[in-house]
C-alpha cells in the first residue's frame, strides 16, 4: 500500500518544492563547501549549545520538542546529522528527498509552521559563532546564514504541502483534534493498547500501515505540553486509531521513567481525551510488491509492523508473509495470541518468536524459537529464501544489528524498510 494524493503531495511537488529554491552566491557556496568539515567536526557541540541558547530565548519551544531527548543527547545528535546532511547537498536537494520528506512529515506532525524557523535560524547561527569563535568570520557567517534561509525555505514549501493534502483528505484536520479513549487493553507487563476515536463522533482520516499520530499531553506538575509519536498498531479501514505504548521505566541509576508513556498508562483511561495530529510518516507497506513480506522487530518496535500484518491478513494476500519478533521474554511479548490466530486462519503466515532471557515457563513450555538474538543465521535458517521485502524496526542496536544481517546478505537496499526516529534518519553499519 503506497499513500495516494489524498494522503502525501505526489513526488513531482517535491521536484517542483526543489526547483523554486533559491540558488545560493557562488562565493558563497565555496565557503559552506570548504567550512563543512569543521563544522561537521564541531556538530554535536554546536546544537547542544544551540538548544541551551533557544530555550533560554524562547522557553516557549519546550511545548513543541521532547525534553528527554536533549537529557540523552539524542536530539542535538539528530540536529548536527540533519544541518550537516543538508548544507551538503544544498546544491541539489533532489538527491536527499527521501529525508527531507521524512523530516518534513514529522515536522508537520509535530506542528512546526514557518514561524519556528527564524527562531531556530537566528539561536542556530549564533551558536555557531559562539561555539567556533573567531574562526566564524562574518564572511563565513553571512554564507551559513544564507544557507540556512534557503534550507528552511524547503521545509517551509514542503510542510505547507503536507498540511494542505492533511486538511484536504476525507475526514483530514488541522492541527490537533480531540479523541477518546474507547478502550484501554493491556498485551503484555510493559505494553498497553489505546483505542481512539474522534470525540465529535466524525470521520477519522485515512492512513498507510506503518505510519504515526502525534500525542499531546498535558501532565499535571509538568510545566510545559509533552508531545510523543506513536506508530498505529491495527489496520486502516477502522472506526479508530489505536496505539501500542510501552511503559518506559528507568534504563539505569539516575535515569527518569518515562514522562507521557507512564502517564498514559497509570492515568489515561476509558472515556478520557487525548488530542492528536492527522497520521504521518514515510514509513509504509508497498502492497503492489509480489515478493514474500518479511516483518522484523524488537519489543515495541512491533507496532507499525503489527499494522501491516493486519492490513496484509485482512486484504487476503498471496504472499507468505514471515512474522519475525524478539522480546525479551512472554511478559514482555505483545500480540502473541493474535499473531498465532492469524497464523492458524492464514496458511500463508508464518510467525517466528526469539527471546532474549527467556523465563522458567518458557523454557516448559517451549514458547519460543530461539533464544538469543537475531542474527544473519537464523534469518537464514528461518527463510526459505533472500528474495523477499524487508521490513524492521526497534531499538536502535536491534535496528543496527539487523541492517547489517541483511547486508552481509546482500539484501538490495530497495527492499530494506525500516522506521528510525534517530539521526538524519539512517542506520549506518
Amino acid at each position: 500500500m503506497k499513500p495516494t494524493e489524498k494522503q502525501v503531495p505526489e513526488k513531482e511537488t517535491w521536484k517542483e518544492v526543489v526547483k523554486t529554491v533559491k540558488e545560493l552566491d557562488p562565493k558563497r557556496l565555496e565557503i559552506i563547501k570548504a567550512t563543512l568539515p569543521v563544522v561537521k567536526e564541531h556538530g554535536e557541540a554546536i546544537t547542544k549549545h544551540f538548544y541551551k541558547r533557544m530555550f533560554t530565548n524562547h522557553p516557549e519551544l519546550k511545548n513543541i520538542f521532547n525534553m528527554a531527548h536533549q537529557v540523552t543527547g539524542h536530539q542535538p545528535k539528530a540536529l548536527a546529522d540533519a544541518v550537516y546532511g543538508a548544507a551538503a547537498n544544498i546544491e541539489d536537494f533532489s538527491q536527499i528527498m527521501p529525508v527531507l520528506e521524512r523530516i518534513g512529515q514529522k515536522h508537520r506532525s509535530l506542528q512546526i509552521k514557518p514561524e519556528h524557523y527564524p527562531i531556530v535560524g537566528e539561536n542556530l547561527l549564533g551558536a555557531i559563532k559562539e561555539v567556533l569563535g573567531d574562526a566564524a568570520t562574518d564572511e563565513i557567517m553571512d554564507a551559513w546564514a544564507d544557507a540556512y534561509e534557503v534550507i528552511a525555505d524547503v521545509f517551509i514549501r514542503m510542510e505547507n504541502e503536507l498540511y494542505k493534502v492533511t486538511v484536504a483528505q476525507p475526514g483530514g484536520w488541522a492541527g490537533f483534534k480531540d479523541f477518546v479513549v474507547d478502550r484501554k487493553v493491556e498485551e503484555s507487563d510493559v505494553i498497553i493498547s489505546f483505542y481512539l476515536k474522534p470525540k465529535d463522533g466524525g470521520e477519522i482520516a485515512e492512513f498507510t500501515p506503518g505510519q504515526y499520530i502525534t500525542v499531546k499531553m498535558e501532565i499535571p506538575e509538568q510545566q510545559f505540553t509533552n508531545l510523543r509519536q506513536y506508530s498505529l498498531s491495527d489496520r486502516p479501514g477502522l472506526d479508530y486509531y489505536r496505539i501500542s505504548v510501552r511503559r518506559e521505566d528507568p534504563r539505569g541509576e539516575g535515569q527518569p521513567p518515562g514522562v507521557v508513556s507512564t502517564y498514559l498508562h497509570k492515568h489515561m483511561n476509558q472515556g478520557d481525551t487525548i488530542p492528536i495530529t492527522a497520521p504521518a510518516g514515510d514509513f509504509y507497506l508497498d502492497m503492489e510488491c509480489k515478493l514474500p513480506l518479511v516483518l522484523i522487530s524488537g519489543g515495541v518496535g512491533l507496532t507499525p509492523l503489527m499494522s501491516m500484518l493486519n492490513t496484509v491478513t485482512n486484504q487476503g494476500t498471496e504472499r507468505d508473509v514471515y512474522w519475525i519478533h524478539a522480546a525479551v521474554n512472554s511478559k514482555y511479548h505483545a500480540f502473541k495470541k493474535h499473531v498465532n490466530n492469524l497464523a492458524e486462519s492464514n496458511k500463508h503466515v508464518k510467525p517466528f518468536v526469539i527471546y532474549e532471557k527467556p523465563t522458567d515457563e518458557d523454557r516448559e513450555s517451549k514458547l519460543y524459537d530461539e533464544e538469543g538474538y537475531i542474527t544473519l543465521d537464523f534469518l537464514q535458517k528461518s527463510l526459505p529464501s533472500k528474495e523477499a521485502d524487508f521490513y524492521f524496526c526497534g531499538p536502535e542496536p536491534f535496528m543496527r544489528a539487523v541492517k547489517r544481517a541483511l547486508k552481509q546478505w546482500d539484501i538490495p537496499e530497495e527492499r530494506i524498510h525500516y522506521e528510525f526516529f534517530g539521526s538524519f534518519g539512517n542506520l549506518d553499519v
